[in-house]
């Protein structure tokens, strides 16, 4: 993809302050962070959302999510951490190369997730199940 940003970082044709790399994976700190320390992690290869990517790419990246998690609570000490992610432009996605936020969290950082959640009426919640469980494939 020529004209995605994490692509060139992958390919070295932009800057980027790296934080560790695997064959598959890449995670580097986010250049408009919301905390310092703020680190994106991706897959070389492009693919554009999730569920795009293949199994064992996706098994690698929480591998190394887990391991970044690890390093940022050790070296910056944050009271907590938000792991996500932002699939499709509705969702939130800028940038349309699947990537992980791994942001440290502290005491009056002013950052809000704010969700506005739903109930479900008698038997939705099974419906939806249903719907849900009919597509999942092994």
């Amino acid at each position: 993809m020529n004209d995605c940003i994490f692509c060139k970082i992958v390919a070295k044709e932009a800057p980027a302050e790296i934080i560790f790399e695997t064959d598959k994976t890449l995670a580097f700190l986010d250049i408009n962070p919301i905390n310092y320390g703020h680190t994106l992690i991706i897959p070389k290869e492009h693919y554009r959302e999730f569920h795009e990517i293949p199994d064992e790419v996706s098994q690698e990246l929480i591998v190394v999510i887990s391991k970044i998690s690890r390093a940022i609570l050790e070296s910056l000490k944050p009271h907590g951490y938000n792991i996500f992610t932002n699939n499709g432009r509705f969702a939130g996605q800028a940038i349309m190369h699947c990537h992980f936020h791994i942001v440290p969290r502290f005491i009056n950082d002013g950052f809000k997730f704010r969700p506005h959640p739903k109930s479900y009426r008698k038997d939705e919640m099974q419906l939806y199940g249903n719907l849900i469980r009919e597509k999942i494939k092994n």
